[in-house]
């Protein structure tokens, strides 16, 4: 009986200190080398702004950051599409921004930081821009029928 009790609880311990263990080698792994890992990295904190929200244009944003991965100074926009009105500059300027926000400090690894440390990076954020479907049906691209 005493030995049925104590198996569900190694069950559910094994699984736990395994995480713990794992936890640990993934967050150095993490770590980012190269300038690439860093834009990469910025990349998936990336939210744009939903379509009903804001149509879809390109930003790019001159960024520093220190040797710990936090920003330096103010990031600037230095391109927006040109097309683009001003509520969707706006709200592409706050997602770019939310998205600073939520990747900093960035987890650079000791080598990178200090080569990095008060270097501008341009970061281009772009939108696919899809043409409207077209509702006309070309002739010569539907079958023909004998």
């Amino acid at each position: 009986m005493i030995a049925a009790r104590g198996r569900p609880w190694t069950l559910l311990a094994a699984p736990l200190l395994w995480l713990g263990l794992t936890a640990g080698a993934t967050a150095e792994s993490e770590q980012l080398d190269t300038i690439r890992d860093v834009v990469l990295a910025i990349h998936r904190c990336w939210r744009p702004p939903p379509p009903d929200k804001a149509g879809p244009i390109d930003i790019t944003v001159i960024v520093s950051f220190n040797r710990a991965g936090a920003i330096l100074g103010h990031p600037r926009i230095t391109y927006e599409s040109q097309g683009a009105s001003d509520n969707d500059r706006v709200q592409y300027r706050i997602a770019v921004m939310e998205a600073l926000q939520r990747c900093t400090p960035l987890p650079f690894s000791e080598s990178l930081g200090g080569a990095v440390a008060g270097r501008p990076f341009a970061i281009p954020f772009r939108n696919k821009k899809y043409p409207p479907k077209s509702q006309e049906r070309r002739a010569w691209l539907l079958p023909k029928i004998l």
